[in-house]
């Protein structure tokens, strides 16, 4: 080959490198927009459910009744407004229900992925029946909390330390208990490896997932057919530019690990969203006191309208205990 022919072939070659990097960096930003940027209307990630007509039956009559049991309870409740201002400078907003001003019981009620504060008020209108005062916050970049991008759990577990600093300010003998679903699961788990204050007695996690990459690996697959090299691995990066986190430090696994806050660990056995197969792995991985409770029929996020009576039996048989 002479001279020329191996110049325009380097070039070429070149070129093609180049395009394929520019190709990987724009795709790679796409997934963090999809996926973390803050949207009006939450983007439909979820697989279409794998739970049985009987037990979709089950669920949708319980949740009817939980519907009400929380109607009623709000209609009486008092509640007040709750903000505190995040470490990096967000406007963080939420509730605060009164249910005893003489008890010291309290639960912070965290809610998943697109979601918003209200979404907790049902499993709240249990606690309240338990006599436990209420929190419950809107995440960053959801509901009327500021924030361009999704935690994902992994900023928010400091917000939760600022969250519990402000439940401390309103009761200094705070008996407090972490309660969050799907995403605020995640949350609950990553702040476990925090240093807490011994007023945090417990944390209850519902459908959490073992970490952001590992749920972002199962989406990608899921909604666009492709492995992880290279695009994930793209937008890890840019992740960290653009948000300030990695989806591979992002870990509640690595977080349970250094637990010293009993954890009860909840799951539904017919959850194809985080597969419930992560549990295991959390479970196993936790180094303080814990029990799992795995509800049969359940999906994504469904394990407490599926069984009302074992799942809050445990929960506060749990809290019973510790």
């Amino acid at each position: 080959m002479n001279r020329k022919k191996k110049k325009w072939l380097i070039r070429a070659l070149v070129i093609l490198l180049l395009v394929i990097v520019a190709g990987v960096g724009l795709g790679g930003n796409y997934l963090v927009d999809y996926a973390i940027v803050r949207k009006a209307e939450a983007n439909d990630v979820a697989p279409a459910s794998v739970v049985s007509e009987e037990d979709r039956a089950v669920i949708a009559a319980n949740q009817e009744a939980i519907e009400a049991q929380k109607e009623a309870w709000l209609a009486s409740a008092k509640r007040e407004d709750a903000q505190i201002e995040s470490e990096d400078g967000l406007l963080l907003k939420g509730d605060v229900f009164w249910t005893d001003p003489a008890s010291h019981r309290w639960v912070i009620a965290v809610h998943g992925y697109g979601g918003e504060r209200s979404g907790m008020y049902n499993i709240a209108s249990f606690y309240s029946q338990e006599g436990y005062n209420i929190l419950t916050p809107d995440m960053r970049a959801h509901g009327e909390s500021e924030g361009t991008y999704i935690g994902m759990g992994w900023p928010d577990r400091k917000d939760m330390l600022r969250w519990i600093d402000y439940v401390l300010e309103l009761d200094p003998s705070a008996q407090i208990v972490l309660h969050g679903v799907s995403m605020g699961g995640a949350t609950v788990m990553m702040t476990a490896g925090e240093e807490l204050p011994e007023q945090v007695q417990a944390i209850v996690e519902d459908c959490g997932y073992t970490s952001v990459w590992d749920i972002f690996s199962d989406e990608l697959e899921y909604l666009f057919h492709l492995p992880e090299f290279p695009l994930l691995y793209a937008a890890d990066g840019i992740a960290w530019i653009r948000a300030g986190y990695e989806f591979k430090e992002a870990s509640a696994l690595e977080q349970v690990k250094k637990s010293s806050v009993p954890i009860l660990f909840i799951h539904g056995s017919e959850d194809n969203f985080v597969h419930t197969e992560m549990v295991y792995e959390l479970y196993d991985a936790c180094a303080s006191e814990k029990e799992l409770l795995v509800v049969e029929g359940a999906g994504h996020g469904e394990a407490y309208s599926m069984d009302p009576e074992l799942y809050f039996d445990t929960v506060f048989g749990f809290l019973k205990s510790v």
